[in-house]
């Protein structure tokens, strides 16, 4: 077996561009975006501070400000290091699917719906599977592409 069989997660330095069949045409592509990539942290980073900070006073500790420290710095960190991967990965839609990273097709006429979430598409098989569509700059337009492509 290969390296690639053993893949939990797509590689963006594995992702290519779709094969796409004949009379198969390619409507759309979304990729993440960085400015809501960073938005979406420095709201992490907020929610985190606050959190931390709250559970540092509960517990009596009289440097509380060192929670705000703590999770600015990990959510930093965690920010840098995914960066490029989650901003770089690529979602294709054609006439007749959608196409993901690491090779992952969903037909449309098996998509059941597309939710979204914060800066997320979701998008739901009739078996009920899930797959997200993570930084995307305008959700909604996504979710109504996806949508129109399908015919809902």
């Amino acid at each position: 077996m290969s390296e690639h069989d053993f893949e939990l997660e797509p590689r963006l330095e594995s992702q290519t561009g779709p094969a796409l069949e004949p009379g198969e045409r390619l409507i759309e592509s979304f990729s993440g975006n960085l400015t809501t990539y960073v938005k979406e942290h420095v709201l992490l980073a907020a929610l985190g501070s606050v959190l931390m900070s709250g559970i540092l006073i509960y517990m009596g500790n009289p440097h509380a400000w060192t929670g705000v420290v703590g999770a600015v710095a990990a959510i930093a960190v965690r920010g840098v290091y995914v960066a490029r991967e989650q901003v770089g990965f690529t979602w294709y839609l054609t006439n007749r699917r959608l196409i993901g990273p690491g090779g992952r097709s969903i037909l449309l006429g098996n998509i059941a719906k597309v939710n979204t979430i914060f800066s997320a598409a979701q998008v739901v098989t009739a078996t009920g599977d899930k797959y997200m569509m993570k930084y995307q700059a305008d959700t909604k337009a996504t979710q109504a592409a996806i949508n129109r492509a399908r015919g809902a």
